[in-house]
């Protein structure tokens, strides 16, 4: 599949903390000239309000990367015990919002990452590629990336469009999910069944392709 490359993006300078289970704690910041730190008098896990990229633009880059539409939800039907929180996320470009509780009838596969965290880069290329046997095979599931606690949503778009994402992406930059998921860092993959509960919470990076399958196979009754 031929991979459209986005315009050129000026890269900050981005660390990430790495542990066993992912990356742990608020992302790194850095900051533009004249810009006030982290904790002087701002958001900590945010770039200044006047540098950060409008929606319009990610939208229009999205489209261009080849990420899909976000999904439909069901607005009514009510949350289920041990299933997705009640938290409704805006979609990379903030066309649509999505809320959690509400998807349904089909079994979903959602990683959380974000472009800061050095294991999820790591796991990137099998995510993608399970996501090619998903297309392949008529979409059984549904693949759902949120980009979490991230200052920088343009970097994280050419993230994704790097590591060849094509399924849809919401973005939590102030951890909405936190608590109902228990996230302690990226990189997590839930895997939740079609009624809306969850089957099975992967801490830290997929480390291969096989394995992913395997989980999904296991825990939710679909092989690809």
């Amino acid at each position: 599949m031929r991979r459209t490359r986005l315009p050129a993006v000026v890269l900050a300078a981005v660390s990430a903390v790495s542990l066993l289970a992912g990356c742990a704690g608020t992302p790194p910041v850095t900051a533009s000239p004249g810009a006030a730190a982290p904790g002087a008098g701002g958001a900590e896990t945010g770039p200044d309000a006047a540098d950060a990229p409008g929606t319009a633009p990610l939208l229009d880059a999205r489209r261009v990367a080849g990420v899909a539409d976000c999904p439909a939800a069901d607005p009514g039907v009510p949350a289920v015990a041990n299933g997705l929180p009640e938290v409704t996320l805006p979609c990379f470009g903030e066309d649509s919002q999505v809320r959690l509780a509400g998807l349904r009838g089909t079994p979903l596969v959602i990683n959380v990452w974000a472009q800061w965290c050095g294991p999820c880069r790591t796991e990137a290329p099998m995510l993608a590629e399970y996501a090619d046997r998903v297309a392949a095979a008529g979409e059984p599931v549904q693949l759902l990336g949120i980009d979490y606690a991230d200052p920088r949503p343009d970097l994280a778009l050419e993230f994704a469009q790097q590591a060849g994402w094509r399924y849809p992406q919401l973005v939590d930059p102030q951890r909405r999910i936190q608590p109902g998921l228990s996230i302690i860092g990226p990189p997590q993959t839930i895997l939740v069944r079609a009624d809306g509960t969850i089957a099975y919470r992967h801490p830290g990076p997929v480390t291969s392709t096989q394995q992913l399958s395997d989980l999904v196979a296991d825990k939710l009754g679909v092989r690809v």
